[in-house]
């Protein structure tokens, strides 16, 4: 059997012992300590690895392992999950070529491979974990963005609760910070809500917000526009003095809209 044979033969006949070499000696390189389930998933993986290695290098065909990808997008979304960083698993990457590079070369030396088949293999290998690197960027992207995503719609909920109290009447108080993101969610989220509701009168009170500038204007006129066009009467309330000079001087159209210091002066003069 040629050298090359034999080595398919080798990886493909041994991926248990090869898939622990890999992962204790990557272990030991790393700063941190790997959770030993995250050990146990990456015996699984490189198992799968080697016998995936061994057949590309039959066919001549870059075969790459499904586990390879999950393990992949596991360990993107494990970050994503934590809050954590990206780099935490990029980190991993170049202790792995190393790894990997010393165990073929060990291989190698033993069935007598030529430098062309040894490049040829380790080809193989940086292919593969290019892929797995690549693949856990865009999980990783992709993740966090649908966690952004997630989040700013239950912040919107919690900045502009529905407080009905009376028929045809609800208070939405206005919490914390109002980005361009949050007034977006406001308006897809929180005002369909109200058009359900058969509300005649909304008091939208701003009293609770934490910071005022040109931003917190905008999404004040657009909610209070969106509401109107609704058919909705609006009643505007906690208007600091520092919000009702942007007001003034942003030059939009407000005349539509009633203010009072507090939600009880307003809630008096419809009552």
């Amino acid at each position: 059997m040629k050298p090359f044979d034999q080595f398919i033969h080798y990886i493909t006949e041994h991926t248990d012992e090869l898939a622990a070499t890999i992962v204790e000696q990557v272990c030991e390189k790393l700063p941190v300590e790997v959770p030993q389930v995250e050990q146990q998933q990456a015996l699984l993986m490189y198992k799968e690895l080697w016998q995936s290695l061994g057949e590309s290098l039959r066919s001549e065909h870059l075969e790459i392992p499904e586990a390879l990808m999950t393990w992949s997008r596991s360990n993107a979304a494990m970050q994503t999950k934590n809050g954590g960083k990206i780099s935490v698993i990029v980190d991993r990457y170049p202790s792995t070529r190393i790894v990997f590079s010393n165990v073929l070369v060990e291989i190698s030396e033993k069935l007598e491979l030529s430098l062309k088949e040894f490049a040829l293999v380790n080809k193989q290998v940086n292919a593969m974990l290019d892929i797995s690197l690549n693949e856990t960027y865009y999980a990783f992207e992709k993740l966090s963005e649908l966690y952004r995503t997630s989040t700013q719609k239950e912040l919107a909920k919690l900045s502009a609760p529905i407080v009905p109290v009376k028929d045809g009447i609800v208070i939405i108080p206005f919490i914390g910070e109002i980005t361009d993101d949050r007034a977006f969610a406001i308006m897809n989220n929180v005002l369909p809500k109200v058009a359900k509701m058969d509300v005649e009168c909304t008091i939208a009170d701003f009293s609770g917000l934490v910071s005022v500038d040109d931003q917190v204007v905008r999404a004040l006129h657009q909610i209070e526009d969106a509401l109107s066009l609704m058919g909705i009467h609006v009643i505007t309330t906690g208007l600091r003095p520092e919000l009702a000079q942007k007001i003034v001087n942003s030059g939009m159209d407000f005349a539509g809209t009633k203010y009072y210091a507090t939600v009880k002066q307003a809630l008096e003069s419809l009552l």
